[in-house]
């Protein structure tokens, strides 16, 4: 009786489970400060150019932007004070905690943002610091500084409001 060759059986590995999709971006740092302190009248996305210690620092987690602010200089717009910490195992090669980074906008956006901000009584302050995709990416905003009494109206149209959605809820 002639032998047949017989075929291996080759298990089919079961599918994975759909997996949830990551979010767009993950939001590393917000300056809650400045939307108490400014009016922030318009918004920019700007990349941000990091060494190697700082961009495994800032994944961490560990960014400051309380003091932070943008300022053009030499027809580029650089982030000032941003307090990023150095890389836990970083070792010698860390970097300068508050050094001053360059901001990536494109050069329309560059030109319209340094001009606004050029007059009197505007600032371009960072609003978030997010991860998109794998590269870090500020929110920056346009800002007038308040009065102390702009502020104080704006916390009482807030209450007004919260206490009119209040009223709203009793009723239904």
């Amino acid at each position: 009786m002639p032998t047949v060759p017989t075929v291996p059986v080759t298990r089919q590995r079961p599918r994975p489970a759909p997996t949830e999709k990551k979010p767009a971006f993950r939001v590393i740092a917000q300056n809650r400060a400045a939307f108490y302190a400014y009016a922030i009248l318009d918004r920019y996305e700007a990349g941000l150019v990091l060494q190697g210690t700082e961009i495994k620092s800032v994944r961490e987690g560990k960014v400051d932007l309380r003091d932070a602010y943008a300022a053009p200089e030499n027809g580029e717009l650089w982030l000032m004070n941003a307090h990023i910490a150095p890389y836990s195992k970083g070792g010698v090669h860390n970097h300068e905690p508050r050094r001053k980074r360059k901001l990536l906008l494109h050069r329309s956006e560059l030109v319209k943002l340094t001009a606004e901000a050029a007059q009197r009584g505007f600032t371009i302050v960072p609003l978030r610091l997010y991860i998109k995709g794998r590269v870090a990416k500020v929110e920056l905003g346009l800002a007038r500084g308040q009065r102390q009494y702009e502020k104080r109206d704006r916390i009482a149209e807030r209450d007004a409001e919260r206490d009119m959605q209040r009223a709203m809820r009793r009723v239904v």
